[in-house]
């Protein structure tokens, strides 16, 4: 079976067919259109059963690997770190378009278990809107920063409680108390005022929405001691599909809460995972440490830890590890118990929301 390595850009897609030995066999540029999509979709045709194998880069490749998932073809993604040691081993020095794409083909060659491309469903939704919020919640801290230091300069007994420019009635308070002021500072606060309501109810109804869809997506997740709407959230949208991994220890490894071997001889040795997702592994630990304070299953297990001699940072780790294991479960039990949501058939409808 022929391998077409594809390497992704904005404007262009260039596609390499290489044999089963890895010889090149044809070579093709298409614009990144949907014409030019089904002019590649039309020429590896020649080939006869192909593997699809693209660069990851999906905020360039996206809709490509929908046009190509859904004229039913298999695609897996390769990443960017395994091309290097394909072009060095090459014959061709440098580096272009066709060298990239080739590359791309040879390492899906060499590499048995790349991770599958597939269509959209709603995990990517939630990811979308758990992204969205984080942007949000960053731009009203820098606002509220800013508006908490001209507040100082117009009245530096005006109080404004800790944690309080994320709530609607303190926002009301303080046009109130700014109505009583004039100045360039106090209409400058009074534009800031209003930012910080406005991210305040985009925020909410977000968390609002993401909350409706959690619950239905990941009961098993939220069910989790510790866990709640924003990290389930997370947890969703990165893993994007649990069922991707071939067991707990490969998440684990995915979500960076596995420990790297570091050690020869006899002497078993292990050091922090600093890899992974992060996104995730932040969430798991927010939900041990969530845990540990309120007490239960997850406290036990941190005490026992300490009991045998761990630091408080290596039992937080392990309960990590013991989190990450329980949520592989849960996204598990989600997903068999959920209904199919995405098919080819409702997929224009999906691209034009």
């Amino acid at each position: 079976m022929h391998v077409v390595g594809i390497d992704g850009h904005k404007k262009t897609h260039t596609l390499v067919a290489v044999d089963p030995l890895g010889r090149r066999v044809g070579e093709v540029t298409v614009a990144a259109t949907p014409a030019g999509h089904s002019q590649a979709i039309k020429w590896f045709a020649q080939f006869g059963q192909v593997l699809l194998a693209i660069e990851d880069c999906r905020h360039l490749t996206r809709r490509f690997e929908v046009d190509l998932l859904v004229a039913g073809h298999e695609v897996v993604r390769v990443h960017t770190r395994l091309m290097a040691g394909a072009r060095r081993s090459a014959r061709e020095r440098g580096k272009s378009d066709p060298i990239d794409a080739e590359a791309v083909a040879r390492v899906a060659l060499r590499e048995p278990d790349l991770p599958r491309a597939s269509l959209a469903g709603p995990a990517r939704d939630v990811k979308l809107l758990a992204d969205h919020r984080r942007r949000l919640v960053r731009s009203r801290t820098a606002a509220a920063n800013k508006l908490r230091w001209f507040l100082h300069e117009i009245d530096p007994e005006l109080p404004v409680p800790s944690r309080g420019l994320r709530r609607l009635c303190v926002f009301d308070a303080l046009a109130a108390a700014l109505a009583d002021h004039a100045g360039v500072v106090v209409e400058i606060a009074r534009d800031l005022v209003v930012e910080c309501r406005r991210l305040t109810e985009q925020i909410n109804a977000l968390e609002a929405r993401l909350r409706k869809l959690v619950e239905v997506l990941a009961p098993s997740l939220l069910a989790i001691p510790g866990c709640g709407v924003l990290s389930a959230a997370v947890i969703i949208g990165e893993t994007a599909g649990a069922n991707r991994f071939k067991s707990k220890d490969a998440y684990a490894h995915f979500t960076g809460t596995a420990p790297i071997p570091v050690w020869s001889s006899n002497k078993i040795r292990v050091r922090l995972n600093r890899g992974g997702n992060r996104a995730i592994n932040h969430a798991l630990h927010m939900i041990a440490v969530t845990q540990v304070r309120r007490g239960g299953e997850g406290a036990d297990y941190f005490a026992k830890q300490l009991a045998r001699g761990k630091t408080p940072k290596e039992a937080v780790r392990l309960l990590r590890r013991r989190i990450s294991d329980r949520v592989f479960r849960a996204l598990l039990a989600d997903e068999g118990a959920a209904q199919p949501v995405a098919t080819a058939a409702d997929l224009p409808v999906r691209l034009a929301a």
